[in-house]
């Protein structure tokens, strides 16, 4: 697979990262799929091993999401910004502190927007628990799930 190629695939899980992060965008399904055409176009035991994987990450994913509250975040206050602060702080986590570091980095990044939005830490506590509450895990499983599905590909992409 080309150079392009894998830029393009590249960039359909970066999309798929900030769809998860929107609600009604099928971020996961992005990556999931991105994934696959890359599979398929680079048919080896470790391009297949990594679908696999990701198949079975996303199929955890779905069942823990499952598990935990349905998105209400517009309910609990939360906004487009405290999406993107929290998706970033994932990011820099993940990156940071590779793959556990985008848990802390997820809730972070909520924190730092409240505490913004608010001025007081007490407050942006408040409303950080209200949010990771009404929706932030169920938004965190997923992103998470997507991240170390794309932390793979990079890998195997490096390294295969």
């Amino acid at each position: 697979m080309g150079v392009w190629e894998l830029l393009l695939v590249g960039v359909v899980m970066l999309l798929g990262l900030c769809g998860v992060l929107v609600p009604g965008v099928p971020g996961s399904w992005l990556v999931w799929a991105a994934v696959l055409v890359w599979a398929l176009q680079d048919p080896n035991g470790l391009a297949w091993g990594v679908l696999v994987g990701a198949t079975a990450v996303l199929l955890a994913a779905q069942v823990l999401r499952w598990q935990l509250p349905q998105r209400r975040l517009r309910e609990s206050g939360a906004t487009r910004r405290t999406a993107i602060w929290a998706g970033t702080g994932a990011l820099v986590g993940f990156c940071v502190i590779p793959v556990i570091g985008s848990i802390p980095g997820f809730i972070g990044g909520i924190y730092l927007c409240e505490r913004l939005r608010l001025g007081r830490h007490g407050d942006a506590v408040t409303s950080t628990r209200t949010a990771m509450r009404a929706g932030g895990s169920s938004v965190l499983a997923e992103l998470f799930a997507c991240l170390l599905i794309v932390g793979a590909w990079i890998g195997a992409v490096i390294w295969g």
